[in-house]
């Protein structure tokens, strides 16, 4: 049963203030004396008062929410489909015992890395007392998701091309913009990043010289990612300063999930394989080792596997994953701090913060002797 909810009004009678002392307490207790203090909390305890968001907000011209979001590479028509409602409040089998012997890979349609900055915005979020709303894009062509959040909350979040030029500008003029993952192209956004085309250059001289120079496939990411595309850069300026001309390299198109990168390797397998596979990401590479694995292909000894990102899963595979470390949490909590200086120093210059990678080399590249 619901009841009623305690107004401001409530407290204040309660604890025998004005109401313009109790938002003080709440806001800015320190400047309250310590008796007067105690006893607006212990009406607030007593009475289960929640200020109110929206009333505050009118007040300060400010939500208190942050937003975030997301393109959603993860189609929404690939999750399976539930109904919790029309099974009931119980069902006939509580459980189901699974024959699991073949090590069938499950289809999970997520995006690993997205889910480590989003636990990074969220827990940085609550540090610096804001609430997260996270916004997911799919099949928004109009980007109508994303405009509804801008009326709901201080600034936002966005990765790199999830919104239109014209349609973030348009927010911007609203609301403070910090883009995640994208390098500045001319305009006056904060920018959080990371440099993918020095580590996956690094990465690819570092691939050459265990194949002896000769040229490694490549699995791409989506073509509308643009940490995809910068680490092709990454690629393909370490492979032609090698001397090995573009047109020798085996090219595959993925997006960024491990199914594809089991396709991608499905594909090697019928045209012969090449002396290495480097894989835009992690969650493709570790679905090619899947591919590999099934076929009796074995890694490192007939091809080498390298993925970018530094999932913990990359770690955990056999072989382990040689891949490029994102600081993946430090890149949510980054980009809210940047939001959040944006807010309390809206004039100030645009920020541009780049944190660094690490390149993890492991077994899936490197051969004995």
């Amino acid at each position: 049963m619901v009841t009623k909810a305690a107004t401001v009004y409530d407290v204040a009678d309660r604890a025998g203030v004005s109401i313009a002392t109790v938002s003080r307490v709440l806001r800015t207790p320190d400047a309250v004396r310590p008796v007067t203090r105690d006893r607006v909390m212990d009406a607030v305890s007593a009475l289960g008062y929640v200020p109110s968001g929206s009333a505050r907000g009118l007040a300060e011209r400010r939500t208190g929410v942050l937003g975030l979001y997301f393109p959603g590479f993860d189609a929404a028509e690939e999750a399976p489909a539930l109904d919790v409602l029309a099974a009931g409040a119980s069902t006939v089998r509580p459980f189901t015992v699974l024959d699991d012997e073949d090590g069938a890979p499950e289809e999970h349609p997520t995006n690993l890395f997205l889910d480590e900055v989003l636990r990074g915005a969220e827990l940085e979020a609550w540090k610096q007392g804001f609430v997260l709303m996270i916004g997911v894009g799919r099949d928004d062509p109009q980007r109508a998701t994303v405009r509804d959040m801008a009326g709901r909350v201080d600034g936002l979040v966005v990765l790199a091309s999830s919104v239109p030029d014209e349609v973030l500008a348009r927010l911007a003029r609203r609301i403070p913009v910090v883009v995640l993952a994208g390098p500045p192209r001319g305009d006056r956004y904060d920018h959080v990043t990371v440099n993918n085309a020095e580590a996956m250059a690094e990465l690819t001289r570092l691939v050459l010289a265990q194949t002896g120079g000769r040229p490694p496939a490549y699995l791409t990411g989506p073509a509308d990612s643009p940490d995809g595309g910068q680490r092709w850069q990454g690629f393909s300026a370490a492979v032609v300063q090698a001397g090995i001309p573009l047109d020798e390299v085996p090219v595959l198109q993925g997006d960024f999930t491990r199914a594809s990168g089991r396709r991608a390797a499905g594909e090697l397998l019928a045209r012969g394989l090449p002396a290495a596979l480097m894989s835009a990401n992690d969650q493709m590479a570790l679905g090619a080792l899947d591919a590999f694995r099934s076929a009796g292909v074995r890694v490192p000894e007939d091809l080498l596997v390298t993925g970018f990102d530094g999932i913990d899963a990359a770690a955990l595979s056999d072989p382990r994953l040689t891949t490029v470390r994102q600081p993946m949490i430090d890149l949510g909590r980054a980009s809210v701090q940047v939001l959040a200086r944006r807010l309390e120093q809206p004039d100030a210059d645009p920020m541009f913060v780049r944190l660094p990678l690490t390149i993890a080399l492991r077994e899936s590249s490197h051969r004995n002797g």
